[in-house]
């Protein structure tokens, strides 16, 4: 065969081979048309793994020409990112997912619908035979890349079931680490903007009308049903304001700074819609929620929100339901502002108080205190009904160690508290008050806990008080009296003494820490923004009274106990002394009158020795007292020095009350 003969057969197989490769190149581009929408073709097949249902793989036929096999892997991942979507779409349009996933699957369905255009697009050229394989490549490429970041987004959200600020946080985060890919991070942020909406519809009921709409529990915000404005008057912790509603840990990234305020601003038109007001913030078109972006515009929405609402409650419960007033009103009677009707209280209470605490009336305590304060100044107050009495389990001392919240001092000496063998009314007495929704906000249950332990102390200094002032009335009372060789004089210098100690220390509690600490409180209340700024004014100056009033140093407050008890127990043996003294002069008078104070001696030795023994029994009882008081007041002075330069309202303690004890 020639050289002719053998080109032209060349040509012929050549042709040949060429046409069958167009027509392989044809046919691959048809069935990548149709996998990507996620269809099989003659020579593309779609394998699944088992048990993992968002794992897909396109594979190519093993007998399609090796570069046309090379082209179509590089589609593939395209076309695995679309049936990955599509299905989640599918999926995630149940609203059993929450409204955050729904509204997500239907931006992502709107632009499945552009993606599939592309592809239609694709097929009318590929008709009209203007699609080649590599033109094919050429016109996905750019859309690769946003299929990629979707199904990255997508895989996370379904192996972790995300939901609500989880998918908002996901899809903000991978936006973020798309910065080189302005058109991806384009995309990802248009989703994570229509996906926020369902978010954002949540959160304008909430900061707007103080109502969770949330019936998926996707919003940030839980509400603890269980916990009711009712609780405030009973729950030391007053969990209501601090648990009612709570934040949650998943808190959608672009709101993770406001979310307090966010918080407040609900809770705020909440309690308002409790005490029966339809409270509804202004909204305008500026001030929709429903998107957010660079410019911060729902920032400002939330800031706005937050400043009417604080507003209005705070206007509500100072205007409308005085809560100045009503503050006043417990300081008149558990800070003992107004004391005229404890005065009359403690006179005709006195048989009860006396008793031991599990024998007392509080019925009866009740009607004695109601006749107080109808027969006194209180009655003039318009609150002076809200006051009740009731009867502690335990003394003072003992009821401090169990306040977990507060910071006592010295806590590991807490067991050193003992309990008084047998403790009376006048120990556990203690008044209460009523108060009514919104105001137990402020005033809860945890805050009146707190009056009533200053009210118990200051209550005992009182009747320690009364008693040292009876003491101090017989021993006047005698002072016309020959009182030559007794030692009442002794015993008056020292009832003096006693009297100082505990006038100081009332003095010191009324006038170095109740008064001017209620006087700073007063004026931050008037100037206070919020209702939270009011809690707070008003916990700091019951801590602080505490504090001052040596109620958390327990290493103080057991020597102030121990002096107390020693000015008690001087007090009740007051009248037996004196009658002693009393008597002992009366038996000299007489002898002298009937045979001489000379013969006394030598007639009556024994009436002598009578005299001689019962001066000295009652010298020496003042004496053990004197003692015991001062060695008990000068122990206090290395205390208050050691402490003093950490806290320095004890200097003004100690010029009070050791000034009063070296003045004898």
């Amino acid at each position: 065969m020639g050289l002719v003969e053998n080109y032209e057969l060349y040509e012929i197989l050549g042709l040949h081979i060429f046409g069958r490769k167009m027509q392989h190149e044809l046919i691959l581009i048809d069935d990548l048309l149709f996998a990507l929408v996620g269809i099989e073709g003659r020579y593309i097949s779609i394998k699944r793994v088992h048990g993992k249902a968002d794992v897909v793989s396109f594979q190519v036929d093993a007998s399609m020409d090796l570069a046309l096999q090379e082209f179509a892997k590089r589609i593939f991942p395209l076309c695995e990112s679309y049936l990955l979507i599509d299905e989640f779409v599918e999926s995630r349009s149940q609203f059993k997912h929450g409204l955050v996933n729904h509204a997500f699957a239907a931006a992502l369905r709107a632009f499945l619908l552009d993606y599939q255009a592309m592809v239609a697009q694709l097929e009318h050229q590929f008709r009209l035979r203007r699609l080649s394989i590599q033109g094919l490549w050429f016109y996905c490429q750019p859309m690769t890349g946003s299929m990629q970041a979707l199904s990255t987004v997508i895989r996370k959200v379904s192996a972790n079931n995300y939901a609500g600020s989880a998918v908002l946080n996901l899809l903000q985060s991978q936006a973020k680490a798309m910065a080189g890919d302005s058109a991806v991070r384009s995309l990802l942020e248009k989703m994570t903007h229509s996906a926020s909406n369902a978010y954002l519809s949540i959160l304008e009921r909430w900061i707007y009308e103080g109502v969770i709409d949330d019936p998926y529990d996707e919003f940030f915000i839980a509400e603890n049903k269980s916990l009711q404005k009712e609780s405030l008057t009973q729950d030391y912790d007053a969990k209501y304001w601090r648990q009612r509603y709570s934040l949650k840990k998943d808190i959608p990234s672009f709101l993770a700074n406001i979310a307090g305020t966010i918080l407040t601003t609900g809770k705020y038109l909440n309690v308002m819609r409790e005490c029966g007001y339809n409270v509804q913030v202004p909204v305008s078109e500026n001030s929709k929620l429903m998107t957010f972006g660079s410019n911060h515009q729902y920032l400002e929405c939330v800031k706005a929100a937050y400043e009417f609402a604080s507003g209005e409650l705070l206007s509500l419960i100072k205007e409308k339901y005085d809560l100045i007033g009503k503050l006043r009103s417990i300081k008149h009677y558990l800070l003992l502002d107004q004391g005229d009707f404890l005065v009359h209280f403690m006179d005709i209470a006195r048989e009860e108080l006396l008793k031991k605490h599990d024998e007392i009336s509080v019925e009866k305590l009740q009607s004695l205190l109601d006749l107080a304060l109808r027969t006194t100044a209180a009655a003039a107050d318009p609150c002076h009904e809200d006051l009740t009495c009731c009867v502690e389990r335990s003394s003072v001392l003992k009821g401090l160690s169990r306040l977990k919240d507060l910071d006592i001092k010295n806590v590991s000496h807490g067991n050193d508290l003992e309990e008084p063998i047998s403790i009376t009314g006048l120990e556990t007495f203690s008044l209460s008050y009523k108060i009514q929704w919104p105001l137990s906000i402020v005033i809860s249950r945890k805050a009146l806990t707190k009056y009533q332990l200053i009210f118990r102390f200051l209550f005992h200094c009182k009747h320690v008080e009364r008693q040292l002032c009876g003491a101090w009335q017989m021993h006047q009372g005698v002072r016309a009296l020959n009182s030559h060789g007794t030692a009442i004089s002794r015993s008056s210098l020292l009832c003096r003494s006693m009297l100082r100690f505990i006038n100081s220390l009332l003095h010191y509690l009324t006038f170095e820490v109740l008064e001017p600490n209620w006087h700073v409180m007063h004026g931050r209340l008037q100037t206070a923004k919020s209702i939270d700024e009011v809690i707070q004014h008003h916990d700091f100056f019951l801590d602080k009274c505490l504090k001052e009033c040596l109620l958390l140093l327990p290493e103080l407050i057991k020597k102030v106990e121990k002096l107390k008890s020693l000015c008690l127990q001087y007090a009740a043996a007051t009248q037996w002394l004196i009658s002693l003294s009393i008597d002992i002069p009366k038996l000299d008078e007489q002898s002298d009158g009937s045979v001489g104070s000379g013969k006394l001696k030598s007639k009556n030795p024994s009436q002598v020795q009578k005299v001689m023994t019962r001066n000295s029994a009652v010298t020496d009882s003042i004496l053990k007292f004197e003692r015991e008081f001062n060695a008990e007041l000068q122990s206090l002075r290395p205390i208050l020095s050691s402490s003093s330069q950490a806290e320095p309202y004890l200097t003004h303690l100690a010029q009070w009350i050791l000034g009063a004890g070296n003045d004898q």
